[in-house]
């Protein structure tokens, strides 16, 4: 089986050296390379093609959240970029992943949990740690006051079933609970995940999920 390579990139060294351990001991995990900001981040894949990058959120000369926006903007990318950060609050959950991150991820989580974040990510699937999301729907509330007509024009493209699948995948819904809710096979559900993705021209469910909100499709209530 196929390891999946991971590029750490953080400025501090520790933090570095103690992920590389901790996934090097996971198997089906491989650390190719260390970068200690973001331009080095951006040298780094291009020269050892990683699946997956764990950004630092702030880094000198260039700060994570850019270097995530030039790292998955470019079509045809397919790096995978999981956001580290130390703070449960921070501000910048919202722009790393409309930047193109998969997943945010505290730096506290314990080794089972950056393994199992690392493995979710690089499968294309969606990842927030779980105290997170209360702050990334706030956010979203906020920002999303307006919904973006361009991006609310391409909601047209979707069937009924579709649109309700995206809805649900805003939700945090995994495939199997949309499965459940909507009584349908996981597979059905899959398939129409990766319709939707293909139609809006996204890369992942985060990016789903962020389309979902700015379009206005999905209304945080209750927080």
């Amino acid at each position: 089986m196929t390891s999946i390579r991971v590029l750490i990139a953080d400025d501090q060294m520790m933090v570095r050296q103690g992920f590389t351990v901790l996934l090097n001991a996971e198997p089906g995990i491989e650390v190719v390379g260390q970068a200690v900001d973001g331009l080095d981040a951006l040298t780094q894949v291009e020269r050892l093609a990683p699946d997956v990058v764990l950004m630092d959120v702030r880094m000198p000369r260039l700060g994570g959240i850019e270097a995530t926006r030039r790292l998955t903007g470019p079509a045809g990318a397919t790096v995978k970029v999981l956001v580290l950060t130390t703070f449960d609050l921070d501000e910048y959950v919202y722009e790393a992943l409309r930047a193109g991150a998969s997943g945010f991820l505290l730096k506290d989580a314990s080794a089972d949990e950056l393994a199992q974040a690392v493995r979710v990510v690089a499968a294309g699937d969606a990842l927030l740690a779980p105290n997170l999301t209360k702050r990334l729907i706030a956010e979203f509330s906020r920002v999303t006051s307006s919904p973006r007509a361009p991006l609310k024009d391409r909601v047209g493209a979707l069937t009924e079933r579709e649109t309700e699948v995206l809805s649900l995948i805003a939700q945090g819904l995994t495939n199997g609970e949309i499965a459940q809710r909507l009584v349908l096979a996981e597979q059905t559900v899959k398939s129409h995940v990766g319709r939707i993705l293909g139609k809006l021209s996204l890369r992942d469910r985060t990016q789903a999920a962020v389309f979902a909100y700015e379009t206005g499709l999905i209304r945080p209530t209750g927080y």
